[in-house]
């Protein structure tokens, strides 16, 4: 998987952009209505990764579980992971956590 498709495997979400406020290195994809990012697409000691928002417990399993899963790089490491793409994650286990990370920062619904 090239970056451009990771970035683009992102897009698929409904109401995202994607922005690059850290320079053109650095693509991050966040929801239209609240503005908060939900992945960090580049490259790392030349590895493609992204990093995801995750709930703690299941962050702290998939670090034991996965050696490409580490705490998010530069991010708060109880809620972030960074996951290295290539490496010992099921590309299916990586797509889930896409997901995992768009819901938990998706706007609330009011009700």
């Amino acid at each position: 998987m090239t970056t451009r498709e990771l970035i683009d495997y992102c897009l698929t979400y409904p109401s995202v952009f994607e922005d690059h406020p850290f320079g053109e290195d650095a693509a991050v994809i966040k929801h239209i209505a609240n503005k908060k990012m939900f992945a960090l697409v580049g490259t790392l000691n030349d590895r493609l990764q992204i990093t995801l928002k995750c709930d703690p417990d299941r962050a702290d399993f998939l670090r034991n579980a996965y050696t490409d899963v580490t705490p998010g790089y530069h991010f708060n490491k109880k809620h972030w992971n960074t996951v290295y793409l290539g490496g010992d994650v099921p590309e299916d286990e990586m797509f889930e956590l896409v997901n995992h990370s768009y819901d938990l920062t998706k706007p609330k619904t009011k009700k």
